[in-house]
């Protein structure tokens, strides 16, 4: 494994964690203040498990 891919591994874990305690936050890393921001903002609004889905799918699909 070369150090880029760590490195980004490493980010990447570090955002599912910030997501599952603050799904917003973890997705503004991601996005930063776009359309799936303020989308997390309301589904974490509706319900705190819904908000988290939503930020873990915007993480891992990239």
């Amino acid at each position: 494994m070369t150090t880029t891919v760590k490195n980004e591994t490493t980010a990447d874990f570090i955002r599912i964690l910030l997501a599952m305690i603050l799904p917003p936050v973890g997705v503004f890393f991601e996005v930063g203040l776009g359309f799936h921001f303020w989308l997390n903002i309301v589904l974490t609004l509706f319900g705190y498990i819904p908000g988290i889905i939503h930020a873990v799918w915007i993480i891992a699909r990239r």
